[in-house]
């Protein structure tokens, strides 16, 4: 990695390394070559003295250190120059101007108790938490900002290309620490709109994508969704849940769930997603409704809406390239490997015709 290379000046050039650890490691390759070598002479010397010396030039014509110096010289220095070119060297630099470009955009999460219904598994409100988290996956260069929302809305996350705090802000929404419960989808737009307006950039798209089931118990937000529109921030939708009706589960600490929410009369509470809401909603705020299929909520679609809208200029900045120099190593390496492979044992000699 990068961050754990070394970088410094040689002879006035720049240059870094990037896996120090095969840096360190070369000069063990040339320990292992000179090995090689004095193994190769201790055996020439282990034979000489078990031959007696007239008649070596009988017995062993053909033996010598020659072909075994080398062959450990050029396996020790190969092995060098292969780590050395395993370290990732890199000298020389160049500046270049790297430019971001993107788009805006706002979730708008519902977190009020109608989210923990479990018509949608895990329960709506986690499965929204999925889906958001892949859909920040797939962006590149785009600001994310998360409002969440029940019976008032607050700012979770502020505009930034930083994924992953705004995934850890996700992770962290929870009903039961909403300060009052409801569903007001119309807050929640303005909310969005104050976010996007306090740190737009110029030339940037802006959108907000609601996921909520629907259920607004305080109106205007039509209204609102027409205001954002006229403003050039396009708002889609995700309608989380079954138009069915499903309980609203009462949980304890640990998750498990305890019973089910009840009205005044004892009769169980039952919460129904109104995708013809979110519809209507999406229509006045110039985007769509994001329909799901196979078992998600199409929020993927998402992807797509964004590329077709203008993208602003996020940020200009300086980066420094290297230029890459393994190859200056890894070359020789593989052909002094070779030749080390291509050589025996004894002396070097002419061959007869």
């Amino acid at each position: 990695m990068i961050a754990a290379g070394i970088q410094g000046l040689l002879f006035g050039v720049r240059v870094r390394v990037l896996e120090p650890l095969f840096l360190y490691a070369s000069p063990l390759a040339l320990i292992a070559g000179a090995l090689f070598v004095w193994r190769t002479i201790a055996r020439q010397r282990k034979f000489l003295s078990l031959v007696p010396a007239s008649r070596r030039t009988q017995l062993l014509r053909d033996a010598g250190t020659a072909q075994g110096t080398v062959r450990g010289t050029a396996l020790g220095l190969g092995a060098m120059l292969l780590c050395i070119a395993a370290s990732g060297p890199q000298c020389g630099e160049k500046t270049e101007v790297i430019k971001r470009s993107g788009v805006d955009l706002v979730i708008a999460l519902d977190a009020s108790m109608s989210m923990l219904a479990r018509d949608v598994k895990p329960s709506r409100l986690e499965r929204s938490k999925l889906e958001v988290s892949a859909l920040l996956d797939h962006l590149k260069g785009d600001r994310v900002g998360l409002v969440v929302f029940a019976g008032e809305a607050f700012v979770q996350s502020p505009l930034t290309t930083d994924y992953a705090a705004t995934k850890l802000f996700l992770r962290a929404v929870d009903p039961s620490a909403m300060p009052q419960q409801g569903t007001a989808l119309a807050e929640a737009l303005r909310e969005s709109k104050r976010v996007l307006e306090g740190g737009a950039r110029t030339g940037a798209g802006k959108a907000v994508v609601l996921l909520s089931d629907g259920e607004d118990h305080e109106g205007e937000a039509d209204k609102v969704a027409g205001e954002l529109a006229e403003a050039g921030i396009h708002v889609y939708t995700v309608a989380v849940g079954e138009t069915a009706g499903e309980p609203i589960p009462v949980v304890d600490a640990r998750g498990n769930v305890t019973g089910y929410k009840k009205d005044g009369s004892g009769q169980t509470v039952l919460t129904a997603a109104n995708p013809a809401s979110m519809r209507e909603l999406a229509s006045h705020g110039g985007g769509l409704l994001l329909s799901r299929g196979g078992g998600d909520l199409g929020l993927m679609q998402l992807v797509d809406e964004l590329d077709r809208m203008q993208r602003g200029e996020l940020e200009s900045r300086l980066s420094i390239q290297y230029g890459e120099r393994y190859a200056w190593f890894a070359g020789p390496a593989f052909a002094l490997l070779a030749f080390a492979a291509a050589l025996g044992d004894g002396k070097f000699r002419r061959r007869r015709a």
